[in-house]
């Protein structure tokens, strides 16, 4: 098993954007197609222009290939964007592209529920997918429409 550096040790948290924190584990069931779904309620961020907090539910789902990510490493690297300044929609593509980058999924979508702020509410959706996964990415994105 990967030498963990997060779970069962002192938390050392950090609220400014850390991609660091992101671990893997092996998948034990590679052999098999299925999804995880991984959902923050807690989720916050600052807009990068007022400054202001926004706080969004964060789902992420996914197929792993050889990989999973590690839950505790997740919320220490959700936490890390507190005090950082960004627009949702890069929000949820920058999850996603540290989960690629991390995982090599099968297939992976994150969305983001944002708060209504201003009066305008916020829900950005951005997915992957490879192989024989790649169909499924082009039909989950043409049928999203909130």
């Amino acid at each position: 098993m990967t030498e963990l550096k997060s779970l069962g040790k002192t938390t050392a948290y950090k609220y400014d954007y850390a991609p660091e924190f992101l671990e893997a584990i092996p998948n034990a069931n590679s052999g098999r197609n299925y999804f995880v779904t991984l959902t923050s309620d807690e989720f916050t961020c600052l807009c990068p222009i007022t400054h202001q907090p926004d706080y969004a539910a964060i789902k992420i789902r996914y197929i792993p290939d050889e990989k999973l990510v590690e839950s505790k490493s997740l919320k220490l690297y959700l936490t890390s964007f507190r005090n950082h300044g960004t627009f949702h929609e890069t929000v949820v593509n920058t999850i996603a592209d540290d989960l690629i980058k991390l995982l090599e999924p099968r297939y992976l979508e994150v969305e983001g529920l944002f708060k209504v702020r201003g009066g305008i509410s916020i829900v950005p959706f951005v997915n992957y997918g490879c192989g024989e996964f790649e169909e499924l990415a082009r039909k989950r994105l043409a049928e999203r429409h909130d």
